[in-house]
């Protein structure tokens, strides 16, 4: 039988279960998304693993996709008699989401992980380490209310682990960075350690990086299976094709996602600063409160993109996501504003 102090739970996760309806905490379980398919879920309670639907009143009452469990969330699940099933009633609050917009041209938010303590952005020490990919993972990691943690993999065959390091820190200000190796071993202590007491972890990285390598090294039985990487130019395929809560040996808990071949922000304008302190920084310091950063006098930012103190690259990938954000966010208006008139015209209607 599974410890729920196993999964996570906590004194606090005690009283939020406690201050749920009598009705649901009477004829129902607390229990933990493990895994997600098309509105299934896999939900691990004290008395076993149970493959578990929404009930109808929430089902119901559902008006987004945050309405709806994701893998990591705590549920209240009522077993079904008789069988390894169960129906979910209610939702406990969550202390972080990781989201993104949905692949594709549909705007739409994908839920990543939730209840979510610490999130490994996991990027490969070769050809493959990409500095504006790693920007992405930051934004959205600082929106989610988990702290970022940086695993550069593959070490073991790397011969200028220095270089990379200090790449990651020139981007990542203040965030944990850790170089590890798999086959080796090395850095994974680090990592156990900052999952302990039962600590929540999701790693983020795209196909390749060696995310099934850290968690079969971590969990000691190849549970994951891995892909090789390409030789031509050393990307891995994808492997894992849905995410999947599991529970480490030593303690601590995992959240394994699909390798992502693109990462689009889901409305995180407001982590934009946390993610570019440097830009942030110096735009407090533009002569002008209103500055736009083009050709007004006394810009500290161009002064700096002039004597490279800012590097071009860094400062064109902020504009880029600024625009990508403020792009989304009148998509996400103009959707909103269709909403609203359908519903108005199903009311009067109804009159």
């Amino acid at each position: 039988m599974t410890n729920l102090q196993q999964l996570g739970w906590t004194v606090r996760r005690e009283q939020e279960w406690f201050a749920l309806p009598e009705g649901i905490t009477m004829k129902c379980l607390p229990g933990r998304v493990a895994l997600e398919h098309k509105r299934m879920y896999r939900v691990i309670t004290e008395e076993g693993e149970w493959l578990s639907v929404c009930s109808g009143t929430m089902e119901h009452s559902a008006t987004e996709r945050r309405d709806f469990p994701a893998v990591g969330d705590w549920v209240a699940v009522e077993r079904m008699p008789g069988e390894q099933r169960g129906i979910i009633h209610s939702l406990l609050p969550r202390i972080s989401l990781f989201t993104r917009k949905s692949a594709g041209s549909t705007i739409s938010e994908q839920i990543i992980a939730a209840n979510v303590d610490i999130v490994f952005l996991v990027m490969s020490l070769n050809q493959d380490f990409n500095e504006r990919r790693l920007e992405r993972y930051l934004v959205a990691s600082y929106d989610s209310g988990a702290n970022p943690v940086v695993l550069l993999t593959k070490k073991d065959v790397c011969t200028d682990v220095s270089s990379y390091i200090e790449k990651t820190r020139s981007i990542a200000f203040g965030t944990h960075v850790i170089a590890i190796s798999s086959h080796s071993g090395e850095g994974l202590d680090e990592v156990l350690s900052l999952l302990e007491d039962g600590k929540t972890a999701a790693l983020l990285g795209s196909s390749g990086v060696g995310k099934s390598s850290v968690i079969n090294a971590l969990m000691g039985d190849g549970k994951m299976e891995v892909q090789e990487i390409r030789e031509d130019d050393a990307k891995g395929r994808h492997t894992t094709t849905h995410r999947e809560l599991l529970c480490l040996p030593h303690g601590g808990i995992l959240i394994d996602t699909p390798g992502m071949r693109e990462f689009q922000l889901w409305d995180q304008g407001d982590s934009l600063e946390a993610s570019f302190q440097d830009i942030d920084t110096l735009a407090h310091s533009c002569k002008f409160g209103d500055c736009k950063h083009r050709s007004e006098p006394g810009c500290a930012v161009q002064i700096a993109l002039a004597d490279g103190s800012l590097p071009a690259e860094r400062y064109n990938s902020y504009v880029k996501l600024q625009r990508e954000l403020a792009f989304l966010e009148q998509k996400l208006k103009r959707s909103a504003a269709k909403d609203r008139k359908t519903k108005q015209k199903s009311t009067n209607k109804k009159r």
